[in-house]
């Protein structure tokens, strides 16, 4: 295609820019990710190419998420780690206790096409001042055309509706995701549903609507288990990560539909821990690992990249595009960081008594 001769160009100033604060020789640099696909997504696109240009070492690992351990390190003093992938829904309160540096925006490298990364970044990407994305991922519901029946869902009220749709809903074990669901199928806007769900009226609203389906639910506690339900018949409606559906239609031709209707979309990130003592060269990392030529690698484990400029510097097939989250922002609802940093400890008290009745 015409572009690429002149997108590849690009790419190469803006990863020689990325790398330009001066480095007098290699250092070794410790970050943490999560494991599995998307591990090993990262360390091909970011990681080995970041030592290749570098010359800096790499040490790579993978933690389970949360804050546990970046809370336990920078709180002793010990900090082991430079960077970490970090879940948009752990990242506020992270940053709010003042266990992640600060990050110039400003520095971060221009966009494939010559854009600013702040116009390059998708809206409510760059809202932390903490981190910056490394991947956009959603969580949707999606149907086995095999054992849905006559009928087929294709809005979020229809997750709801058990006559229409008889059978076993599955849900992770929870309360994110699943408390926003409830109160836009009982009927609220999705541009209000955090609003609401701060309300203890809105937090009984959102039980009493699951109330209504509660005996047709299966909890499951991974990601990873909701395709192996969808598949053997467990459910004929489940909620997953939508890339976990997707590569399962990719990769094992699973006759899934995903729904869009009303997904909820997110970020993992990348931040840098108070304390380290590489925290040049982990913002070297950072800049370069979020530049747009690593982050088109992201739809390979069926997640889009956070700049819009990434997505012009790969092929992918129809099917591909039709699955990423980016294709349906419209439909989407940004997850609040924020909101669950304030209310998840409550509801998630509360969840469980729901759970228990």
């Amino acid at each position: 295609m015409a572009f690429l001769p002149k997108s590849l160009v690009t790419i190469s100033t803006v990863c020689a820019l990325a790398l330009s604060t001066p480095m007098a020789f290699a250092d070794e640099l410790t970050v943490y990710s999560f494991g599995g696909a998307y591990g090993d997504t990262i360390k091909k696109h970011m990681v080995e190419p970041f030592e290749k240009d570098s010359g800096n070492k790499v040490l790579f690992g993978s933690y389970a998420g949360g804050i546990a351990q970046i809370k336990a390190q920078v709180e002793s003093g010990q900090v082991q780690w430079d960077v970490i992938n970090i879940e948009d829904i752990d990242l506020e309160r992270a940053c709010s206790e003042g266990l992640l540096e600060m990050i110039d925006q400003s520095t971060l490298a221009d966009g494939a096409d010559g854009s600013k990364a702040s116009e390059d970044f998708i809206p409510g990407a760059l809202d932390s001042e903490c981190a910056v994305p490394a991947v956009v991922w959603s969580v949707v519901f999606a149907y086995n055309t095999q054992t849905i029946g006559k009928n087929t869902p294709s809005t979020l009220a229809d997750i709801f509706d058990l006559q229409k749709f008889p059978g076993k809903r599955a849900f992770q074990r929870r309360p994110t995701y699943l408390m926003e669901w409830a109160l836009i199928a009982d009927g609220v806007d999705k541009d209000q549903v955090y609003e609401v769900l701060a309300t203890d009226e809105g937090q009984k609203r959102a039980f009493a609507k699951l109330d209504s389906i509660k005996k047709e639910i299966v909890w499951f506690d991974a990601w990873s288990q909701a395709p192996q339900l969808l598949n053997d018949g467990g459910a004929v409606i489940v909620q997953s990560a939508s890339g976990r559906f997707f590569n399962a239609m990719r990769q094992e031709k699973a006759p899934f539909v995903i729904v869009w209707d009303k997904h909820i979309y997110s970020f993992d990130l990348f931040a840098i821990l108070k304390g380290s003592q590489k925290r040049d060269l982990a913002m070297d990392f950072v800049r370069y690992a979020t530049s747009s030529k690593p982050l088109s690698g992201m739809p390979d484990i069926a997640y889009s990249p956070p700049r819009k400029s990434s997505m012009t510097l790969r092929e992918m097939d129809q099917q591909t595009i039709d699955n990423l989250p980016t294709s349906h922002l419209d439909k989407g609802i940004k997850s609040s960081s924020n909101f669950w940093a304030d209310y998840g400890e409550t509801l998630d008290e509360k969840f469980t008594e729901w759970l228990l009745k």
